[in-house]
């Protein structure tokens, strides 16, 4: 609805803006010093708010903002749009898992004949039954995030799509007018929707669909090796629905090593159809069937029928109904504001940009940790604290599973490190369970022996991927690490396996210089042996 307003000067000005130009909207000044209302076409008159933090967005960074800024004593005002729970309870990590959850409980039923462990009988998979359990859970998890955000004061909450309208003014749903002195936009993602299948209607769809259906489908074409199309995409296979995924540009998930991308090509498309180098063509519909049209990577134009599509080729930010070009924020061509990665703040302004919005690390840890520092620095604006980012830290829950710790190998400088490596296909405790699929590479500088980073596929990767974060984040040696204990027989000493080729390696130093001095007196003759 459009709004009819009057524009008559203040006593009080707006609180950041560099450029006083007119806009759209304004307001008129009633009862009160720099008290504004705002009348719409019906001749409601809008409720007026003052805030010192005004919060867009109630997810994982928002809540985490909100938090931070009324434990500095600001006055904050958490603004939500749609309905209350995060993007990972509702329709990312948590109902992901859960649908992952039944796959591997379906894939593990039907591999126990090599350990001398038959089921009589066919295994049957109820579409139903999985998707129901699913939504079950997934609703008690988000029943957590609505508690939580309900036992905040009312006074702190307002619901409604929030727009600015001037610097420092925020027009909320039809209702509301916010004066913020300070403004964190924690407004998420949404999946990508490429132009080509919005033609295919409810055919076409994303992650957050299919955690909606009420019975798995016959067949998936997934575009999109990413991340989220592996899970989906090995997951719907495991569960009995015949699936492609189709990549670009050879991507399988996040991987970035030559050797450790190809093993995992390898491995995914012994258990379903999987071409990383597709180039889809076209993609119509008849009726509830879509045909998809594509070219291989040797060339050969494919046509397939399908009864989805699932697009996974990325996500970006919520900003457009933000209307940003209301305020005098600098915006890049792509619409987003210009800030600063480290202090997440947009130019010299008191705004800041948080979690998924800003398009960097879509990750709930880092959303959380961006979250709790933009909500400090705008409660104590201008007093600003850097963001101490963690180790950087990726993990696919595939089967086998993928993980990226540190620097990407894309990243790293020919000849200024080692690549120390391991096979779990003949790794002792991976091979008892008939887990033995994988290959890891794990980074160290040749200068200083520090650990800088790892990437590979297999068993456990994301418990693995834990600990070498943890020693990345301690900046410790390779020497240190292969001084800390490994139980026998783990998985995890396949990692010691890798740790030791990367020492081969490197040049021979005096034992009291590879060791940190706290770990010395624990060094034994294993260590010796590396």
């Amino acid at each position: 609805m459009k709004l009819r307003v009057l524009r008559i000067s203040t006593d009080t000005p707006p609180p950041y803006s560099d450029n006083q130009a007119s806009k759209p909207v304004t307001s008129q000044t009633t009862a009160g010093v720099g008290t504004h209302t705002l009348t719409n076409l019906v001749g409601n008159v809008m409720k007026t708010v003052h805030t010192d933090v005004a919060i867009i967005g109630a997810g994982s960074a928002g809540l985490s903002a909100y938090r931070a800024a009324k434990a500095e004593g600001a006055a904050a005002l958490l603004i939500e749009g749609g309905a209350y729970g995060t993007t990972c309870a509702r329709v990312g990590c948590m109902p992901s898992k859960l649908l992952i959850a039944a796959a591997e409980a379906a894939h593990d039923a039907a591999r126990t004949a090599p350990f001398g462990v038959h089921v009589d009988g066919a295994i049957r998979i109820d579409g139903r039954a999985v998707m129901q359990r699913l939504k079950s859970e997934r609703d008690r998890f988000v029943g957590f995030v609505v508690d939580g955000v309900e036992a905040m004061p009312a006074d702190d909450r307002l619901v409604g799509h929030a727009r600015f309208i001037d610097d420092g003014l925020l027009q909320v749903g039809e209702h509301t007018l916010v004066h913020a002195k300070r403004v964190v936009i924690a407004t998420g993602s949404a999946p990508d929707m490429p132009e080509m299948f919005a033609t295919l209607g409810d055919r076409a769809i994303v992650n957050d669909d299919v955690f909606a259906w009420s019975d798995l489908p016959k067949s998936v074409a997934v575009v999109g090796a990413g991340v989220i199309g592996l899970e989906l995409g090995q997951a719907l296979s495991r569960l009995g629905v015949r699936v492609s995924v189709l990549g670009a540009r050879g991507h399988v998930g996040p991987l970035t090593d030559p050797a450790i991308r190809d093993y995992a090509h390898h491995v995914f498309a012994d258990e379903f159809h999987f071409e990383p180098r597709a180039e889809v063509l076209a993609a119509t519909r008849d009726g509830d069937t879509v045909h998809l049209r594509y070219r291989s990577a040797a060339g050969e134009q494919v046509e397939d029928a399908f009864d989805y599509v699932l697009v996974a080729t990325g996500r970006k930010p919520n900003l457009t109904g933000l209307a940003l070009n209301n305020t005098s924020l600098e915006l890049d061509r792509r619409g987003m504001p210009v800030y600063d990665a480290r202090t997440l703040q947009a130019g010299r302004h008191p705004v800041f940009i948080a979690g998924d919005a800003n398009g960097v690390l879509p990750l709930l840890h880092e959303a959380a940790d961006e979250g709790r520092s933009a909500g400090r620095s705008a409660a104590r604006f201008p007093d600003i604290e850097p963001l101490v980012r963690r180790a950087p830290l990726a993990i696919a829950f595939t089967d086998p599973g993928i993980a990226m710790v540190g620097a990407r190998h894309a990243d790293l400088a020919a000849g200024s490190f080692v690549a120390g490596e391991v096979s779990f296909e003949d790794q002792g405790r991976s091979r008892v369970m008939l887990r033995n699929r994988g290959l890891m590479h794990v980074y160290v500088d040749r200068a200083s022996r520090r650990f800088v980073g790892a990437e590979w596929i297999g068993p456990d990767a994301e418990h693995i991927a834990h600990l070498l974060a943890w020693a990345l984040q301690m900046n410790l040696t390779v020497d240190a690490m292969l001084a800390m204990p490994f139980y026998h027989p783990v998985i995890e000493e396949g990692l010691r396996t890798a740790l030791r080729d990367a020492v081969r390696q490197l040049p021979v130093e005096a034992l009291e210089n590879r060791v940190h001095p706290a770990l010395t007196k624990h060094v034994d003759a294993q260590v010796v042996a590396a």
